[in-house]
């Protein structure tokens, strides 16, 4: 797949990811490649530093591969970058039930419990509500500005590959689901746009300027995070296969010892 320009005119050629996918490149560039040995050994390539952008780029992955069910009469929007900082929304979505924003947070294997105030992931408190609830109130100002209309805009959490979602009670501005039960949801939401307003918000929406940023001019290497993608697989396979060999062979190494010790035994008494 051959890289991205992000300076596109419209923020619908924009690719998934694409913010957090620079940042780790850039990030993974500056840690030197594996060794043969480290190879060998199935060692990750990832640098500690370029991990947590990793991550968070399969989590934002993830949720634009499920929007894609949507289907038509939905607008989805990626890694939108506003303000003139580096901040960006991960998607924006637009259709029938609304305005939404989603801010993704891949918890892999990990147990998140949510509260009406708060949300922790392996009992550690979090700032995603507040995030969240932020995001969306700053993207309905901008986009009620560009589009000469008051625009409401429904944040959304979405916890990616957890390995437990407690839903102690909910939060009373902003939706939290788990990244497979997103789009079931918002099909059920009731209609409160028609189809000329989804398409004039979209539009407003896919223009840079409606966000008050100068668009990016470096490119995004998609091709490069798919190989850094392949090589932390076989890496991960290959830990995988020595942990599989190594507990294999656990039985053998116990009946050699037994088989070792029992003529000593035997001589003792």
């Amino acid at each position: 797949m051959s890289s991205e320009r992000i300076g596109s005119s419209s923020l619908t050629d924009r690719r998934p990811a694409a913010s957090v996918i620079a940042q780790c490149l850039r990030v993974q560039s500056t840690v030197p490649p594996n060794t043969a040995a480290q190879r060998f050994f199935g060692v990750s390539p990832l640098g500690r530093d370029a991990e947590p952008w990793y991550v968070g780029a399969l989590g934002e992955l993830e949720v634009a591969r499920r929007l894609e069910a949507l289907g038509p009469g939905w607008v989805v929007l990626h890694s939108v970058p506003i303000g003139t900082g580096s901040s960006d929304l991960d998607h924006v979505v637009i259709g029938p039930a609304g305005v939404f924003t989603i801010n993704t947070k891949h918890h892999r294997g990990q147990t998140v419990w949510v509260g009406a105030k708060r949300i922790l992931v392996n009992g550690q408190r979090t700032d995603h509500l507040r995030n969240a609830a932020y995001e969306a109130t700053r993207t309905a100002k901008l986009l009620s500005a560009a589009a000469g209309t008051p625009v409401e805009v429904t944040p959304i959490i979405a916890i990616v590959a957890s390995r437990r979602i407690t839903v102690r009670e909910r939060p009373d501005d902003v939706v939290v689901l788990p990244e497979y039960e997103i789009v079931r949801w918002m099909r059920r939401q009731p209609i409160i746009l028609t189809t000329d307003q989804v398409q004039h918000i979209a539009a407003v929406a896919a223009q840079p300027a409606a966000w008050r940023r100068v668009p990016e001019r470096n490119a995004v290497d998609q091709a490069a995070f798919e190989r850094l993608q392949a090589a932390v697989g076989r890496a991960r396979r290959r830990r995988m296969g020595w942990a599989v060999l190594v507990v294999a062979s656990i039985p053998f190494a116990f009946l050699a010892l037994w088989s070792s010790l029992v003529p000593a035994l035997i001589a003792v008494r």
